[in-house]
């Protein structure tokens, strides 16, 4: 598990940095704003996402549970969901994926609820 969420971690980070330039400089000129902000929540919701598996690794370690395991799915798969549909719809214009990035921040909320509940465990 420590393994997964350290490895989503560091992914998260590279491709959050790159896309991040990517929107800072090659976008900049081509997006409308609310294109480019869209563009830049997911990059900052994907940054923080990825930071945040790299303490749930280390907070796996001193509070070993299968919540953990469970926080760290569903924080993986609701980043790919949050993040990914707001890069979808900044750089296609598809305002489909508009009502996908709720579904994708509620699992990041149960995500971080679950681990929540772990952490008041005895």
């Amino acid at each position: 598990m420590i393994k997964l969420l350290t490895t989503f971690g560091a992914i998260f980070g590279l491709t959050g940095v790159i896309l991040g330039a990517f929107g800072a400089h090659a976008l900049k000129e081509k997006l409308a704003l609310n294109a480019l902000n869209a563009f830049e929540i997911g990059v900052r919701y994907q940054m923080y996402h990825a930071l945040t598996l790299f303490a749930l690794a280390w907070l796996t370690t001193l509070y070993p549970h299968y919540l953990m395991a469970v926080s760290g799915y569903a924080m993986i798969f609701g980043t790919l969901i949050f993040s990914g549909s707001l890069y979808i719809l900044a750089l296609s214009g598809w305002r489909f994926f508009g009502a996908i990035t709720p579904i994708g921040g509620l699992i990041l909320v149960i995500s971080w609820l679950l681990l929540l509940i772990r952490l008041c465990l005895k």
